[in-house]
Order: C-alpha cells, then structure tokens, then sequence
C-alpha cells in the first residue's frame, strides 16, 4: 500500500512544473524574503517546489519542511552581509543535474548565489529573478559585481519587482522593464488573525503600560530602519504615550543609550504570538525606515492588516509609500525629519477619527493588494509561460 501511494504520488509529480527556489535563507529563518518564498513554495501546490539556500550553521542540512525539500548549505562565514558557502555550489550542481527543474525561482540580492548560478545553469532551464531591492550600500563591492549582476538579469526571462514604484526607482532594472512583473509581497494573514486568549493578553500589554496609548514598531536594529529618528522624535511627541521597539540587531545596545525617555521601552525579540498581541494592542505604527534597502515593508503591511495607520517617512524610489499611501492609509514625512515624524504622530494621537478612517482603509489596503490569494493567479501564470 504504502509504495503504491510512493507510485502515485511520483506519477503526480512527473506531470508537474519543477520550480527551483534559491533565497538566501528559508524559514524558520526569520525574514521578509524568506516569507515571500515559502509563501510561494507552499501556496501553489500546482508545481513541485525544492528549495536551495544558505544554512545559518557550518554544516550542510536536508529536510522536508511542509511538504518541502529544502537543502541547507553550511557556511563559512559572512562577509559584507553575503553568506558565503562552498558546498552550495557543489550541491546546487548536484540538484540541477538529478531534480532537472523546469524554472529556477532566483531571489535577488544574492551576489554570490548568483555567480554559482550562472555557472550552472542549464540552457533550456527557465529563469525567473525575483528582485526584492537593489544593492543600495557597499558600492565599492557593488561595483565589481555589477557585470554579474547585468548578466544575471539579461538572462531571466521574467523579473518580478514588488511595486511599481520601486520598478521605476532601479537603476539596475532600467534597462530590462519589457520582463518587469510586479508582483507584491504579501503577509501572512494566519499568523494575525486572533486567537483565543488574545483578548486577555491584549488588555494585559495595554495595563502594562497605564492603558496609554501605544506606538509600537518592529524590526532589525540596523541603520536603514531609521529607528534613531524615532527616537530623536520622542521629546516632540507632546501626546502622552509610550513608545515601544522590538526586535534587536547590530544598533540595539547603542540605540537603548540614545535616550532614557520614561515612555521609550525595548521589549526585545517578540514571538508570534506577542508580536500579533502588541500589533492590536497598539494604536500607532511607526516605521521610520529612510533608505530603499526598504524595498516593500512587510512590517508595515502586518500592522496594517491589523488595523494600525502607519507614519513613515518619504523614500524616493521604494515601495514603502506605495504599501502605505500618504492621507489614505497613514501619514508620511520628509525624510529622515524627525520633528515632521513626530507632528505627524501627535496628529493621529490627538485625532480618533482620523485613526479610525486611515484604520480601515489600511486594513482594506491590505485585504485587496497584499494577501497570497489576491497574486497567486498572477504567479500561476508566470510559471505557466516561463
């Protein structure tokens, strides 16, 4: 019984489309590109998906992770934020030799993924780029893997860009908009939609902080999600309220010394389950990102869905303002102007109607544009005709 179900399952396959996913990291590692591909991996059961990406360990793993096969490579170290692994190349020759896939799934930036993949690459094998940002910094490096990066490119057959305005902001992608698709980044409406217990922890976050109200953000600590402006902001927030960050990274210890405001709290690393509780406890998103390394802001769209007008900044050429629309969705700021970033915050503390009016269409936003079941269609049909 149990090789004739095998037998089946396999004859099923055969008739599939192969899609070959190579991202940097795959959950449970925690990230947006991550999201985006398992989301794709796990939401079109109509191909068979493998995954091939970096461990975060030295040592090589090979698991089956909700149905799929994802083959970790051991790294040796880091460097200029590039993983760097000799066994991927070995093992991605591997897998294109035995697996055959139909379309490799490149999720770009991966600078050196990319020069093992374009060593390997068969020449009927399809190619779809996945462009989630351009490289913004290290532009000495950059420039030395530009050459790489243009034959990457010329050789897709379709490039995937997450918003319209970030595909008319690239530079890199100027020259090939015939094989642009825009393609949004979704979230995962699972993960946030409550649970039971949610309603007690809810109203135990917003006791804890005297039933003010909360400006909450999450994130990396790192120097392109603007936290410091946040909180430069804090002395002009003239609205009482507390302020909260989670999440850590490389600038956490030095952004904990920046202030000793009463009402700024770290809170850390949240889990699941108390970054969905603090999202509905909170009245106010921050997301003071200041570069296009923010290329889309999945953050951003969670809050969102969970009814959170954001205030962010103006970023030029990144899609930050395309997911949350200045006036409609939330308020948005000069650049990297804290006192305009916190005006902006005292405005929607001070005005419960406009909270509630930019509450709703976020969420609605979020609904039409942002969720797996309103791109899977486009996405089907990009691999049918790849």
């Amino acid at each position: 019984m149990v090789i004739s179900r095998l037998h089946a399952l396999a004859y099923i396959i055969s008739f599939m489309k192969k899609i070959l996913h190579i991202p940097n990291y795959y959950p449970p590692h925690i990230g947006g590109i991550e999201d985006v591909c398992r989301s794709i991996a796990t939401g079109l059961p109509n191909f068979h998906h493998q995954v091939i990406c970096f461990n975060d360990k030295k040592t090589d793993e090979r698991e089956i992770l909700e149905g799929i096969t994802v083959m970790r490579c051991g790294i040796i170290k880091k460097l200029f934020s590039q993983s760097v692994s000799v066994s991927f190349y070995g093992h991605l020759k591997k897998l294109l030799a035995e697996c055959k896939p139909d379309i490799i799934h490149f999720h770009a930036p991966n600078p050196l993924g990319s020069v093992y993949l374009l060593n390997l690459i068969p020449k009927n094998t399809g190619l779809i780029v996945h462009w989630h940002g351009d490289i913004v910094e290290q532009t000495f490096l950059y420039a030395l893997y530009r050459p790489i990066e243009r034959k990457l490119l010329q050789q897709a057959d379709k490039i995937l860009v997450t918003s319209p305005t970030y595909a008319a902001g690239s530079k890199p992608l100027s020259l090939w908009k015939s094989k642009l698709h825009v393609v949004p980044n979704t979230v995962n409406i699972g993960k946030l939609a409550l649970r039971e217990g949610d309603a007690s922890a809810i109203e135990k976050i917003r006791e804890r902080y005297g039933g003010k109200q909360i400006v909450f953000t999450f994130g990396r600590h790192v120097p392109y999600k603007g936290l410091a402006h946040l909180i430069n902001a804090i002395p002009d927030i003239s609205a009482e309220c507390e302020v909260v960050i989670a999440g850590e990274g490389s600038l956490t210890e030095r952004l904990k010394k920046m202030s000793d405001a009463p009402n700024l709290h770290f809170i850390g690393k949240p889990d699941d389950d108390e970054l969905r509780r603090y999202l509905y406890a909170s009245c106010i998103f921050a997301f003071p990102s200041v570069t296009r390394n923010e290329a889309f802001g999945i953050a951003l769209a969670e809050a969102m869905y969970c009814g959170l007008p954001a205030v962010t900044f103006a970023i030029s050429g990144s899609g930050v303002n395309w997911v949350c629309t200045d006036g409609e969705t939330g308020l948005e700021s000069d650049n990297g102007d804290s006192k305009a970033f916190a005006e902006a915050i005292n405005r929607l503390l001070n005005d419960a109607d406009l909270r509630e009016k930019l509450s709703v269409n976020a969420k609605e936003r979020v609904r039409k544009l942002f969720v797996f079941e309103e791109i899977k269609a486009d996405l089907e049909r990009i691999y049918e005709t790849s």
